[in-house]
């Protein structure tokens, strides 16, 4: 294996970077989301008014929650050159390094589950605002 092949924490960086790059792009799309169905609400009615608040401050945080993962996978991909630094070994096999990455690997698959569990009911909702209304 020659360098350019070695695995490297700089590659591993850059490599997860599509992590907080998706995220970051599933939040700005949750919050247009949000935007949309708040034009729909009918602000002569207080509890649309309240929505529409929710909303409102929902929409901010969303928004730069997003942007915030936008630039961190940024970063995170930049580091793709980071040369590999010297590593102990003792410390990098210490139980609580496996435990972080197994929490890690674990939330993953929860929110791959996540996904998968709401895909669902996604689909019949999307079904139903294509129904053209005749």
């Amino acid at each position: 294996m020659n360098d350019s092949e070695q695995q490297t924490c700089g590659k591993g960086l850059a490599e997860n970077s599509v992590l907080p790059a998706k995220l970051g792009k599933l939040i700005s799309a949750m919050a247009g989301n949000l935007e949309a169905h708040r034009k729909a609400l009918d602000l002569t009615d207080l509890n649309s008014r309240a929505e529409y608040d929710a909303y409102e401050k929902l929409l901010k945080n969303l928004r730069q929650t997003a942007a915030q993962l936008s630039v961190t996978a940024y970063e995170m991909a930049g580091y793709r050159d980071l040369p590999m630094g010297r590593h102990n070994e003792k410390a990098m096999t210490h139980p609580r390094v496996r435990e972080a990455f197994e929490r890690f690997v674990q939330y993953k698959q929860e929110l791959m589950e996540l996904l998968q569990q709401t895909q669902k009911r996604d689909n019949k909702l999307l079904d139903m605002m294509r129904v053209d209304k005749e």
